[in-house]
């Protein structure tokens, strides 16, 4: 890795990464994935963040009932 610096010859503070602690496996087709792949890198994203955010999403409108039928 890199070390970067500021203007003033400082380094720069580094980000510490998250530990990712489990791993969700699905199953599609392939032509639907390869053309999410190729969609992701289009707008300079990956697939893996763009599922994290969906269902980050997902979950504030489960939290807030949005899914219930009453």
């Amino acid at each position: 890795m890199v070390d970067k610096t500021t203007a003033s010859g400082k380094k720069a503070p580094q980000k510490k990464k998250k530990n990712k602690e489990a791993q969700l496996v699905i199953r599609l087709e392939k032509e639907l994935r390869d053309n999410f792949i190729a969609a992701c890198q289009d707008i300079d994203t990956t697939a893996a963040r763009e599922l994290r955010g969906f269902i980050k999403k997902f979950l504030k409108r489960y939290d807030k009932g949005e899914f219930d039928d009453t």
